[in-house]
């Protein structure tokens, strides 16, 4: 069994910054992709950002290119979210994943594990 815990979330005020982490533990597991998800209230879960290992390479989503970057460290099945310029809009519980396959990086159904969630909440 894999399990993926995330930490960072908190209170922050529009404007500021939050470091989500997630680290992956349990039977060995390599994996290909982590991402992160988010789910505001009443809506669906939607991607926001992955890292294919193989290479580095990083994707976001368009409603946070240049306020939020994706890292980790593939050897420890790490995964961080640096938040910065925090809007109102990216309240949501945010949703580590991780998977083993090559086929796609930003639909939910490409991800087998997932965490428990944190909660993002940004006031303003």
């Amino acid at each position: 069994q894999v399990q993926l815990v995330e930490s960072g979330g908190g209170l922050v005020q529009a404007g500021g910054s939050l470091r989500l982490s997630c680290a992956a533990s349990g039977r060995t597991f390599s994996s290909y992709k982590m991402g992160w998800f988010r789910q505001a209230p009443g809506k669906e879960r939607e991607f926001v950002a992955a890292i294919r290992w193989s290479g580095g390479t990083t994707y976001y989503a368009d409603s946070v290119k240049g306020r939020f970057t994706i890292s980790g460290e593939n050897a420890k099945n790490t995964v961080y979210l640096q938040m910065n310029s925090l809007k109102p809009e990216d309240t949501a519980v945010y949703y580590c994943a991780a998977d083993a396959s090559r086929v796609g990086v930003m639909a939910l159904s490409m991800y087998n594990y997932w965490g428990q969630g944190t909660q993002v909440t940004v006031s303003s």
